[in-house]
């Protein structure tokens, strides 16, 4: 092969990589950007066509590193060798082989190979399933195609491309850029340097200048981050060939696996340190080869489990040599070796592996792609949801309602069809203000002759309006998104930020849209600086120039959150003119917000300043300077209506005893109102007092003034906090932490990352967030959406039932079998050697067949009717609860009692009792009794197994109803065992497979050492109904205890109506109280 593999491609490994068609001959920085355009054969405005795209990544290929982990077959068949179960298995083989008892070293030889080779298919197929779905959580960008604004996997970017970029994004390629709107990246991994880089579209270079990686400010990298500002900008390079590509091809093959040993400060070492780090490393390689120390901590912790069982089935073996004063003696050892076979559940960790990979599967169905799989295990566990309101428990799809001019009246926006359409409604103007309105109800009849409906461009004509032309400057021109006309469709489309587009297209009503002004030979207004919307600010400002026919003049637009655009406005512009911005008129201004949010509004400030200063280099100017003295012209009310599924959402979390908390930059009256409409807080809210009110809903100011201790003493946290900044979303999950929960916190920008880090299950916005919040995430949401939370959290619940049923599945069986190996030592021959009543082909053919094939139908069973309406698990105690542990012991006693009591009836109560002699070895007639009850054992054990199973499919409720209340109560049973195929059939071959095992001649007592019954046949029968009675009524009790004892879903729904809302009674009361005594120690 030449160059060392090198050729192949990174995820396949398989063929060459696609060579780049695309190449410059000189360099992209050195070109102006409409040449780097039309050397790609691009359109910078519209982008590529998807059949040029898909045609350019199959020349060049995806996108993507090489030397990624992919899916490596040795590194899993390794895994399948060098573990606990396997390596038992090998020992006993080494072990019969020893002793030349070849029967037994062929069958366990087989299983040692059919084990591998079942479990490197599984793994590998479940590998491969994983890696795909990996490449779905992988980065995304925002490209522009066929005119249209989409957002892609990073993989799929090719050369030519129009990406566009904003604060947080990973840049996915080496681009040149062609705008770029106070823009700067974080290129620390290329260059090292710690400071941000700022980037200018229009910087040119020469060749003579040879400018560095770090001083080419016209390109933006592959790997970096946005940390400030917006650009757009053509794809150059993407994969090996982008900076960041090739920087990867010089290390590849570094990967180091050895521990350094410590060094002083001289850079010497010691003996003890080197020792310490081969010690360290060889601990390293055996725990990834144990699976002890990768995977999960479920995962994890089998894997020690596994090493414990490898422990427990030595001293076993060592029980039984001893029972037999540790003769060498092949009956011994292989009965040791039996013993020892029980205890090992060999498909455990492959059942595991099969049931996460096929879990993460079905979430991408239900549209959540699972980064971290530790998160798989701590779903269900997840006590508490702080969830973001706009696009996560609304629809994401804001319109403007209302547009309140101060100068004017209020704009009412009628009833709208396409939300992108700016020609699909009229607007009626009401001279009262929207607290005016609220004071004075009135009809629709009313409002109509007093305030008619008409076509936007009447008002837009009219020559009293002034201020409405300044009122839409600042919507369009504060404002980055773009409504246009697709020509391809002839439908609207837009291009932005939902709150944008939708303020961008109420100004497009008018016909004062941006690109009217800002595009064309000669264009009106031009954009000199820009000031970007983040979650701390929560204003964005704009600096733009009037052009003129006798000169031109700077305008400073501003929009963001009421309160911080006060904070920068000292005029405000009344239907008196403009005047200073008092107090009185503060309040004012408030009372009109209020009455706006209490609709559900989102409400922001607008407001202006013309600049008599000018500046020759706007982004030089420090924001303060800019973002002052300005004048407020109005407010903007916009409405995200919930999304039909929310309210069923939140009232199924509240089922199942999942608190649901609201964190929002919104206004807290627009809060509220669409925190009541989805039920996380009563609607009636109207009928409590004011304090308690404030109990649920609290502003991040008034949360964050508390203290720690305050916060925790608090008896209950709040339901809404409103303008949300980062910090206190940290500080709420870190409240929910003190108090013993587990949380599950949504989050889309930048600053978000500590909250998701910090949070037990970080999830991602898919569609509207930051490539920092998404690394951050452990779960990313493709929707949006905050129902696909609740279905996480139902695949996480259902999950981690299945592995507590299968685990239950097969170690209740490793019970069974060795207690009967164990208890069977009293059974001696007439030389006082005991007689094993199960032989060891037949313990590996129930640990392999009989366990192993139902235990993966169990992984695969759907979620029971009530996994939504019990209380969350406790992750600390994992699978191994009491339930399970007690359940285990129980079973398996009682499989064991059965099959000792099976092999006693068959010797004792209808034989003479006579044991034979080297029955453990070879069949003659006076082991014909032995070898009858030893089939009866096994049978019985067998379809013990068997029965178990389908008693697992829910660990409480009886086989014949596992639904509360059915529809057919009499057949349901049938549907239930049906429901699932594969349990279905891997209980049916393994009721059938008995029969030949006992029937054909060789196999049974040459192999499996046991003979043919027939009489028997009924105590198989009967044994197998007590059992099943025997599991009947033990979960029969279960279903009465828990019903007294049981824990009990606190449904916090039940305490968000009327008189049984006394928790939140007690925080007012409380801080009423500690009001009162902080002012008696002041008096």
């Amino acid at each position: 092969m030449q160059n060392d593999g090198k050729d192949l491609h990174p995820r396949s490994g398989q063929g060459p990589v696609p060579q780049h068609p695309y190449t410059f001959d000189t360099q992209p920085y050195l070109l102006p950007s409409d040449e780097v355009v039309r050397i790609l054969d691009t359109d910078g405005d519209n982008g590529l066509t998807e059949q040029e795209a898909q045609s350019r990544l199959t020349k060049v290929g995806p996108n993507e590193l090489a030397g990624g982990p992919g899916v490596s077959a040795v590194r899993i068949l390794m895994r399948q060798i060098f573990n606990a179960m396997v390596l038992v298995l090998i020992m006993a083989m080494v072990v019969t082989f020893a002793i030349r008892s070849w029967i037994e070293a062929g069958v366990v030889t087989a299983v040692v190979i059919i084990n591998i080779v079942v479990g490197f298919m599984q793994e590998y197929s479940a590998e491969k399933t994983m890696d795909s779905l990996r490449s779905l959580s992988s980065p995304t960008a925002a490209v522009i195609r066929n005119g249209t604004s989409k957002v892609i996997r990073s993989l799929d970017i090719v050369p030519g491309d129009v990406v566009e970029l904003k604060t947080g994004d990973t840049i996915p390629a080496d681009l040149r850029l062609i705008e770029a709107m106070n823009f700067e990246t974080d290129e620390a991994l290329l260059t090292g340097e710690s400071l941000p880089v700022a980037k200018h579209a229009d910087a040119t270079f020469t060749k003579e200048q040879e400018a560095g990686v770090g001083d080419r400010i016209n390109m933006a990298y592959s790997s970096s981050t946005v940390t400030k500002g917006r650009a757009k900008g053509i794809v150059v390079f993407t994969a090996m060939e982008t900076e960041i590509g090739k920087i990867a091809e010089s290390l590849r093959g570094g990967d180091g696996k050895i521990r350094r040993a410590k060094r002083d400060e001289e850079g010497n070492t010691k003996v003890k340190w080197q020792l310490q780090a081969v010690l360290w490393t060889i601990w390293d390689q055996a725990g990834k080869f144990l699976g002890v120390s990768v995977g999960t901590p479920l995962q994890r912790k089998l894997s020690w489990l596994a090493i414990f069982l490898f422990g427990v089935a030595v001293v076993f073996a060592l029980i039984c040599m001893g029972a037999n004063k540790f003769e060498n003696n092949n009956d011994v050892i292989l009965y040791a070796v039996g013993t020892g076979l029980s205890m090992i559940p060999a498909s455990l960790v492959v059942v595991l592996t099969i049931t996460m990979a096929v879990g993460t599967k079905i979430m991408v169905g239900r549209n959540v792609i699972v980064r971290n799989l530790n998160s798989l295990e701590a779903l269900g566990a997840v006590t508490n949801i702080c969830s973001d309101k706009t696009g996560t428990l609304t629809q994401g799809k804001m319109v403007v309602k209302k547009a309140w001019v101060i100068a004017e009246g209020t704009y009412s926006v009628g009833d709208i069809e396409n939300p992108v359409d700016p020609t699909s409604s009229s607007i009626s103007l009401d001279p009262a203000s929207p607290h005016e309105q609220k004071k004075i109800p009135k009809t629709a009849a009313q409002r109509k002759a007093e305030a008619p409906w008409k076509a936007p461009q009447e008002y837009y004509q009219h020559p009293n309006h002034e201020i409405l032309m300044h009122y839409l400057n600042i919507a369009t021109f504060a404002n980055l998104a773009t409504v246009f006309k697709n020509k391809e469709t002839d439908e609207w489309a837009a291009r932005g930020d939902p709150t944008e587009i939708a303020i961008q297209v109420f100004a497009s009503r008018f016909g004062h849209g941006r690109n009217k002004f800002t595009h064309g030979d000669a264009p009106t207004w031009q954009q000199l600086a820009e000031y970007p919307f983040d979650s701390d600010v929560k204003r964005m400002a704009v600096v733009f120039r009037e052009n003129k026919d006798d000169g031109h003049k700077d305008w400073i637009f501003m929009k963001g959150a009421v309160e911080r655009v006060f904070d920068a406005c000292n005029r405000i512009h009344t239907k008196e003119g403009e005047v200073d911005f008092t107090d009185a008129k503060r309040e004012d201004v408030i009372k009109n917000m209020e009455a706006l949010a209490s609709q559900g509004l989102r409400v922001l400030a607008l407001a202006h300043r013309p600049v008599d200063k000018t500046f020759d280099d706007w982004t030089s100017v420090d924001r303060g300077e800019v973002e002052k003295d300005m004048c407020l012209l109005g407010l903007i009310g916009l409405y995200d209506p919930p999304r039909l599924e929310t309210a069923d959402a939140v009232r199924a979390c509240h089922k199942a005893g999942i608190n649901v908390h609201m964190v929002t930059g919104d206004h807290p009256q627009t809060a509220k109102a669409i925190a009541a409409e989805v039920g996380i807080i009563p609607k009636n809210t109207n009928a409590l007092s004011p304090d308690v009110v404030s109990s649920m809903v609290m502003t991040a100011a008034a949360f964050d003034r508390l203290s720690e201790q305050e916060i925790d003493a608090l008896p209950v946290l709040p339901l809404v906090i409103a303008r949300c900044a980062p910090q206190t979303k940290v500080r709420m999950v870190e409240a929910l932490h003190r108090r013993k929960k587990f949380v599950a916190m949504t989050g889309d920008g930048v600053n978000d990352s500590p909250a998701l880090k910090r949070a037990d299950v970080g999830i991602g916005m898919g569609l509207s967030g930051s490539d920092v919040a998404k690394d951050a995430s452990d779960i990313v949401l493709t929707d949006d959406n905050f129902a696909s939370i609740l279905n996480s959290i139902e695949e996480g619940r259902r999950m981690f039932d299945n592995i507590k049923k299968f685990v239950l599945h097969l170690l209740a069986e490793n019970i069974a079998q060795a207690c009967t190996l164990l208890i069977g030592l009293a059974f001696k021959d007439a030389v006082g050697r005991s007689v094993f009543p199960l032989a060891p082909v037949e313990i590996l053919w129930i640990i392999m067949i009989t366990s192993g094939f139902p235990a993966m139908g169990l992984g695969m069973e759907v979620a029971s009717s009530d996994v939504m309406s019990r209380p969350p698990h406790d992750l600390r105690m994992g699978v191994f609860t009491k339930e399970v542990l007690v359940d285990l012991t129980v079973y398996g006693f009682w499989m064991a009692a059965l099959c000792l009591m099976a092999f006693s009836v068959v010797v004792w109560g209808f034989g003479d009792g006579n044991l034979g002699h080297d029955c453990n070895n070879t069949y003659s007639e006076q082991c014909e009794l032995v070898f009858r009850a030893r089939s009866t054992t096994f049978v019985c054990l067998t379809w013990f197994a068997l029965f178990l199973a389908w008693q697992m499919v829910h660990m409480r409720r009886s086989f014949f109803r596992m639904e509360p209340k059915p529809q057919h109560p009499w057949t349901i049973w049938a549907i239930h065992v049906w429901r699932n195929p594969f349990l279905f059939w891997s209980i049916v071959a393994g009721f059938v497979t008995v029969f030949p095992i006992i029937y054909i001649p060789v196999i049974n007592k040459t192999v499996f050492k046991h003979a043919p019954i027939s009489w028997e046949w009924a105590i198989v029968f009967i044994s197998s109904g007590v059992f099943f009675g025997g599991v009947e009524l033990w979960k029969y009790g279960k279903r009465v205890y828990f019903r007294r004892h049981g824990d009990k879903v606190k449904n916090p729904e039940a305490e968000l109506s009327g008189q049984t809302f006394s928790r939140y009674t007690s925080v007012a009361t409380s801080e009423a109280s500690s009001t009162n005594d902080l002012e008696a120690q002041k008096a």
